[in-house]
């Protein structure tokens, strides 16, 4: 996610119109995007991974054969007329390459020219309203001075007493006054649904035993997870051009942030559409569209993303929050998925090389014949979900083979990652990043070496503002934060019974958000805001590490 997303940003995208949500009786699986688009509701699996086109950034083969333009000709023209062939076959490939890699560019929204007279991604929110369909609309920079969303609501009162919202079952926000029945009538609605679950708070301080004051970004958070999540069950990242999109892996974490928060409507609906997404063989597109058809723009798979969502699908299983009939119409995903990764593994049993959640390919990384711990730790999560699944179900020929397999990851990492303490990649001398906090809690028992690797990572990676790069020696702009990396590291504190350094990442998080409130994708090196708000994954993640501070939240057993 990070590498691919720290690029230029685009302009502002208009709302579209929104389906009536539609479940199938059964999940719906394809091998390609169909030709018509789906009714509303229904999604597409999209293109699998022997389908994709190289990465745009992938060089072609050192020996590859000329292209058909290039090849010898039958009979040999003059000298001069042979001379002035290649080199007009030369201009025509260097104009082809150029127009391919502009083409390959713009399909993954890197080329994307920001509108300098439009906002782009500098809104600090969402409007919203209280009514179904939910969506929201970025609210403009010159609407946000003084501006504030108005108590447990997505209704923003702005800076002359106004209000902005977005009336029940529309899709553009209007300006009204403070008087209009509208209003109430959108905060009432906003206000019960956050009263059907919890919103956490973390508890009382430790220290004092007063209040944290994390109530509000905690509701915030909630709430624009709810105007992310599209009827369907697509959850977007962000509400922008290059961000308005489903990722398998940042949906998993919204699933665990509506189940743990009381909300498994929502968790259930997320699950559904991943359900219906998933390909025959158990994997997933890299990222969908809102509408559930997959983005074929040159992405291949990501491994990581089967063993998240494993994860989640175990956590709303067995979170005493939910209901305990959902599994039945979601087995056969978690079957898919679990066999997959447990065919996948080589004989020293480790998945091979992937893409995660950085998406960069990986013949970038210190070590491209393995995968990295980003890929490994949820692979082994996953493997360990599945196979409590399948116990609690009573499938105990699935539970023994995906146990085998979990163990066999889990030794893999003991052998590959171990001796040179949980670097991204299993060299001497690895980079560190935030991908070895997914082994260890909440999605794997601690142990204290990886404990130790956490604490060299977080080091590694800290910046002066107070936040953390994606990882050691960043390629990406070195003086800005993620929020998301930032807030891994708070959930795996929080998790741990670390308070105090859970309570400094929360800290940290709640005095960067945007003018209303909002949690960005990124922090400057002077503290403001420096990407899109806002960002779906780090308000799923601030939800769990509050929660993991009030009570313990569950680990998959091991093997």
């Amino acid at each position: 996610m990070a590498e691919e997303r720290d690029t230029t940003v685009a302009p502002l995208v208009p709302a579209e119109p929104l389906p009536t949500e539609t479940l199938p009786a059964e999940p719906l699986r394809a091998e390609t995007v169909p030709a018509e688009p789906f009714p509303a509701g229904i999604t597409s699996a999209g293109t699998t991974s022997t389908e994709l086109p190289p990465p745009p950034h992938s060089a072609p083969p050192p020996h590859s054969a000329p292209p058909p333009h290039e090849a010898p000709l039958p009979h040999k023209a003059p000298p001069a007329r042979r001379r002035s062939r290649r080199r007009g076959g030369a201009r025509t490939l260097r104009r082809v390459t150029a127009l391919l890699i502009v083409a390959a560019l713009i399909a993954t929204g890197g080329a994307t020219v920001p509108d300098r007279s439009g906002p782009g991604w500098a809104s600090p929110g969402l409007i919203g309203g209280g009514g179904w369909p939910f969506t929201g609309v970025p609210l403009s920079p010159d609407q946000a001075e003084g501006a504030s969303y108005l108590p447990d609501s997505s209704v923003i009162r702005l800076a002359d007493g106004r209000i902005r919202l977005i009336p029940t079952g529309g899709e553009q926000p209007v300006t009204v006054d403070a008087s209009d029945p509208r209003v109430d009538q959108a905060i009432r609605s906003d206000n019960a649904w956050l009263s059907q679950g919890v919103v956490p708070t973390g508890g009382l301080d430790p220290a004092t035993g007063t209040d944290m004051g994390y109530r509000n970004m905690a509701a915030r958070a909630l709430l624009d997870l709810r105007l992310l999540t599209r009827p369907n069950g697509a959850s977007l990242a962000s509400w922008y051009t290059k961000w308005r999109y489903c990722w398998p892996r940042d949906s998993a974490f919204a699933v665990a942030a509506f189940t743990v928060t009381g909300h498994p409507a929502e968790a259930r609906r997320i699950l559904r559409f991943l359900s219906r997404a998933q390909t025959d063989n158990g994997m997933w597109a890299a990222r969908y569209n809102p509408d559930g058809t997959a983005v074929a723009d040159g992405r291949a798979p990501q491994l990581d993303s089967l063993g998240w969502v494993l994860w989640a699908t175990w956590f709303h299983r067995v979170h005493d929050s939910g209901p305990r009939d959902e599994l039945p119409e979601l087995w056969p995903m978690v079957r898919r998925a679990a066999d997959h990764l447990a065919r996948s593994l080589d004989a020293e049993g480790l998945p091979p090389a992937s893409s995660d959640y950085w998406e960069r390919d990986h013949r970038r990384e210190e070590d491209p014949r393995r995968p990295t711990l980003g890929v490994v730790g949820p692979v082994l999560a996953g493997l360990r979900s599945a196979a409590d699944l399948a116990e609690r179900r009573g499938e105990g020929g699935d539970a023994a083979r995906w146990h085998r397999a979990a163990q066999r990851v889990s030794e893999a990492v003991d052998r590959q990652f171990a001796p040179y303490g949980y670097p991204r990649s299993p060299v001497p001398g690895g980079l560190m990043d935030t991908s070895v906090t997914f082994i260890a809690p909440p999605f794997t028992a601690a142990d204290a070496d990886v404990t130790a690797a956490i604490a060299d990572a977080a080091r590694k990676t800290a910046l002066p503002n107070g936040g953390v790069l994606p990882g050691e020696r960043w390629s990406g702009n070195p003086d800005v934060a993620w929020t998301p990396e930032t807030a891994m590291f708070g959930l795996n504190a929080a998790a741990s019974g670390r308070t105090d350094d859970a309570l400094s990442r929360l800290s940290w998080l709640s005095a960067h958000r945007t003018s209303l409130g909002v949690l960005p994708e990124k922090v400057g090196p002077t503290g403001e805001p420096a990407g899109p708000a806002p960002l779906g994954w780090t308000a799923s993640l601030v939800l769990l590490s509050l929660s993991a501070l009030e009570r313990p939240l569950p680990v998959p057993p091991a093997d």
